[in-house]
């Protein structure tokens, strides 16, 4: 199959295309001028210009192709340009999924997250339960609404949509927010540990890709929701594997709940002045995620996708020792 794949430079991205190149599927990738994508050609991949807001780019992408895998967002929990989050997360997403209507693409896998579901009531929460009446970020808000914007034209113009929800994602190459505080902790800039007893849903990014994969590839599937993560971790069990992997000690001093949101209310008001991100990546939304942290069952994608999951000691080892290399850490020297 020929697929179009967006998203493709991105920590997700480039793990599904290694795994692709792999296969005898073709690839397509929307890549911006701005964007390395030498990797992706070199993996065999044709490269397409453009970005999800520019239409002409993505029919010009489409052209032929089978399958859409959409993985472009924007995942931070601060933006200097707060527009980005609905330019991309939802009407870029409008943009993509009515493109693939128009060219008749048969199977369309977008990449969601967990966090769209909130706090639903059940804990943990699957693919069917209710999502929770709040989400805790600008992310999670503006994912949801292009969610929705999918699953509409699913039902009312048959898009042959299935999703995925991944959970924390962990691995090599992961130069997210997320990534950035493992980055802090093994270089001995990470302060103090938050919220410690919240429960995270964690997943190795090489199963993601695998999931993305299985999912276009696999018939009679449309309609399906696929909560992609199995390891569920306290940020207490989180950071201790953290420091055993690494050889650093954890920060001795916890910042109580209250003190971290506070802290985060102030650092990011200074950032949305200075236009420069919150000192230790404490925003609002970031400290808002923590503290409720999500706790999902992903074994529904692991039955019926027919893929393992890998231990996610693995995926952490591999992360640190990313970021042991001073090309990629921003506190090596």
């Amino acid at each position: 199959m020929k697929a179009f794949v967006t998203g493709g430079t991105g920590f997700i991205g480039r793990h599904l295309v290694r795994r692709m190149s792999r296969t005898k599927h073709e690839m397509v990738c929307l890549v911006r001028e701005t964007s390395d994508s030498k990797e992706l050609e070199e993996l065999g991949a044709q490269l397409v210009i453009g970005d999800v807001t520019d239409r002409d780019s993505l029919r010009d992408g489409m052209n032929g192709c089978d399958w859409l895998l959409n993985l472009a967002n924007v995942y931070s929990y601060w933006e200097r340009e707060k527009y980005r989050y609905k330019s991309v997360n939802i009407e870029g997403t409008r943009n993509v999924l009515e493109c693939a209507l128009e060219a008749g693409i048969s199977k369309v896998v977008h990449v969601s997250t967990v966090v769209v579901y909130g706090k639903p009531k059940e804990s943990p929460f699957s693919e069917e339960s209710a999502v929770g009446p709040l989400r805790f970020s600008e992310y999670a808000r503006s994912k949801y609404e292009g969610d929705l914007i999918a699953w509409d034209l699913y039902k009312e113009r048959g898009l042959p949509l299935v999703m995925i929800y991944p959970g924390a994602v962990l691995g090599s190459g992961d130069a997210s927010i997320s990534g950035a505080s493992i980055d802090r902790f093994i270089h001995h800039k990470l302060p103090a540990t938050v919220f410690n007893k919240s429960v995270m849903t964690y997943v190795h990014v090489q199963d993601v890709a695998e999931a993305i994969l299985k999912a276009a590839e696999m018939s009679n599937n449309i309609g399906e929701k696929y909560i992609v993560g199995n390891t569920k971790l306290t940020f207490d069990e989180f950071y201790n594997m953290l420091g055993e992997l690494s050889g650093v000690s954890r920060p001795l001093m916890s910042m109580p709940g209250s003190l971290a949101l506070f802290n985060a209310s102030i650092l990011t008001f200074l950032a949305n002045v200075t236009k420069r991100p919150p000192l230790w990546g404490m925003s609002t939304d970031a400290m808002r995620a923590l503290k409720e942290g999500c706790n999902a069952d992903g074994s529904k994608a692991e039955q019926e996708l027919g893929f393992s999951y890998s231990p996610i000691r693995d995926a952490l080892k591999d992360e640190v020792e990313w970021y042991r290399d001073p090309s990629h850490s921003h506190y090596s020297k």
